[in-house]
């Protein structure tokens, strides 16, 4: 028998099905609410309100658990790869051989932009963000494939995808190279996905960069780590534009445009401005803690809490790993990855932040390993744009698929005035 929950109102009860998720979560299905009992819910943020079901993520915030189609993060940053994974959040299996390297070739078919789209580029100023060039640039790509502006066509999706995901990474090395008046460097065929992107990035046209497995394993396992994380900001933007029935390209740019507040995609770039912040006021972090607790100066501590997770983000102990191995193979010392370590040890003891469940996350660390390789700060959400790709398409997929999908349309708590009466302008009073 199904669980249901009663409502009563105005001496009227209804109920209401509870929807029972695979990993025991229950959401009550408010879907005919309004028509039973002339009311909506409020919720602002939508923090308790769930706007789908999916097969993608599944995160317990209180337990720290991040899983991608059932697979624990922590085996999956320490096995797989970017591209497996990619493959994986789309289509909910691991791909087989075959499977995996059919859709690496496309990633090199794909993976060369039109060259008519290198008259874009130069339509942008030189400090224009690259974030708002990678939006626009993934749209623009859109309009080179004819089969997009048709309607949506289910046997196409998979070489759209493929495309998407591959151009994404040429897009942001080419906007990165236009930010500094250097010339632009074609991807190699023989590169794999990661190597490719640090390629263009930091090659020459007569001279590449030495690719160092180290790099690119961190920076593929960034990748790897952002690239799905259930229904936020920027996913639900996806999802939203989607249920319109936009193309994929459409929806992944309107994805880019969430992102790039600094209140999601752009938190681990604040990271570093505080470490920065903190080193050149001699400090070693600890007069900086006194003042996020007595709230002095605004104050606030970058990088620890999460909307969702109330224990350690499971991603942050990962990247936190591969960092201290970056840098001690790189033979790097990183002064403000010394002040990350004592801002961490600090707040871990200190029952100011344990009793408001504020842990590092994913941001805290990322920045830092970053920023050891060569990666610009005003790059880092672009990072987390191109790592997030696969989870957004696979969002995409979903509503595609869903034969119920209908457009999203929330509803809304009217605030403002009752009806007025329109006065001619002679009449009016200055306000």
């Amino acid at each position: 028998m199904s669980e249901k929950v009663t409502l009563s109102y105005d001496g009227k009860s209804v109920e209401l099905p509870v929807i029972v998720g695979s990993e025991g979560e229950r959401g009550i299905d408010i879907a005919r609410l309004r028509d039973q009992t002339g009311l909506i819910t409020y919720d602002d943020g939508y923090r308790n309100t769930g706007s789908c079901t999916s097969d993608i993520t599944f995160i317990d915030g209180e337990k720290g658990i991040l899983r991608y189609r059932g697979y624990p993060i922590e085996e999956l940053a320490e096995k797989s790869t970017f591209v497996e994974v990619a493959w994986l959040l789309i289509y909910g299996n691991l791909p087989d051989r075959q499977e995996l390297k059919a859709f690496s070739d496309m990633f090199t078919e794909f993976q060369v932009l039109h060259e008519d789209m290198k008259h874009h580029f130069e339509g942008f100023p030189p400090n224009a963000h690259p974030m708002a060039i990678l939006s626009s640039m993934i749209n623009a790509s859109g309009c080179f494939t004819r089969e997009l502006t048709a309607p949506n066509d289910p046997t196409k999706f998979r070489r759209h995808s493929a495309r998407l995901i591959s151009q994404v990474r040429t897009i942001a090395a080419f906007a990165y190279r236009k930010s500094r008046g250097l010339p632009s460097v074609y991807p190699k065929p023989e590169y794999k996905y990661t190597e490719n992107f640090l390629h263009m990035m930091f090659s020459m046209p007569y001279d590449d960069i030495a690719l160092e497995p180290e790099a690119v394993a961190a920076l593929d396992q960034i990748f790897l780590l952002h690239a799905d994380h259930e229904q936020n900001c920027s996913t639900s933007t996806v999802r939203m534009v989607a249920s319109s029935r936009a193309n994929i390209f459409a929806s992944a740019a309107a994805g880019v445009c969430a992102l790039w507040g600094p209140l999601h995609g752009g938190a681990n770039q604040a990271v570093l401005d505080m470490l920065t912040q903190i080193r050149s006021e001699g400090d070693d972090g600890s007069k900086f803690l006194e003042h996020v607790k007595s709230k002095e100066g605004g104050k606030r501590l970058m990088g620890f809490g999460h909307a969702v997770y109330r224990n350690y983000d499971p991603r942050a102990k990962i990247i936190k790993a591969s960092c201290d191995k970056l840098l001690a193979r790189l033979k790097k010392s990183d002064p403000l990855l010394d002040i990350a370590l004592k801002l961490e040890e600090t707040a871990l003891k200190d029952s100011y932040f344990l009793e408001r469940k504020l842990y590092p996350n994913v941001d805290f660390y990322s920045g830092i390993i970053m920023r050891a390789l060569g990666i610009p700060t005003e790059m880092f959400t672009v990072m987390f744009a191109i790592g997030r790709m696969p989870g957004w398409i696979a969002n995409f997929k979903e509503v595609m698929d869903d034969p119920k999908s209908r457009i999203y349309r929330p509803r809304q708590v009217y605030t403002g005035p009752t009806i007025r009466n329109y006065v001619p302008l002679e009449k009016r009073s200055a306000h």
